[in-house]
């Protein structure tokens, strides 16, 4: 009769970690896919900034090359068309006394979708993250299923052994094969 509770509340325990294991498996995918969109998305605003700097760069070479003809008027003219977040870093560089090689590096210049995108990897990041931890709970409860599999294993040869002091042996085995598997199980987060 023991035999019969122990093989069907491990055979409840073992159906439990596949459902588990299943429903954590499904949770990695679908935080991979997360991390993989937010990787799109940082590319994309990532390029954006290149493309902004790249305007930014060749409005700046104009306004460089009026200055250096001496051309004022042309360079006024060029410069009222700087970017907003280069006007910024622009500003800053004439007030340091233009000591930086260009206002490209003054840490003030960020240009449309530097942060944006240094968001989206960090979100990716962490997306990535939570999938490695969801693909490594899934394991667990795969791994305990064939924890639980030993217990069934244990206690249905148990059943077969002719010599008495063997049966239960192999009945204890399980048994403790068992209490440690659900002392493992109770520490494991649930997903359902």
């Amino acid at each position: 009769m023991l035999a019969v509770v122990v093989l069907s509340v491990t055979a409840i325990l073992t159906a439990w970690c596949g459902f588990e294991s299943s429903k954590w498996s499904g949770q990695m995918s679908i935080r991979f896919s997360e991390a993989s969109s937010a990787r799109i998305e940082s590319i994309d605003l990532a390029s954006e900034a290149r493309d902004v700097t790249a305007i930014d760069l060749a409005i700046y070479l104009q306004w460089f090359d009026a200055r250096a003809a001496g051309d004022t008027e042309l360079a006024e003219y060029v410069q009222a068309r700087f970017t907003p977040e280069f006007v910024v870093a622009f500003d800053d560089w004439q007030a340091g006394g233009e000591t930086l090689r260009s206002p490209f590096a003054e840490a003030s210049y960020v240009p449309e979708g530097r942060a944006e995108a240094a968001a989206a990897s960090t979100r990716a990041e962490a997306k990535f993250a939570a999938a490695l931890r969801s693909n490594q709970r899934g394991d667990d409860y795969a791994l305990l299923t064939v924890l639980f599999a030993l217990v069934l294993f244990f206690v249905a040869l148990s059943e077969r052994h002719t010599e008495r002091w063997a049966g239960w042996y192999l009945l204890g085995a399980g048994m403790v094969v068992g209490a440690v598997g659900v002392g493992i199980l109770v520490s494991f987060p649930v997903l359902v």
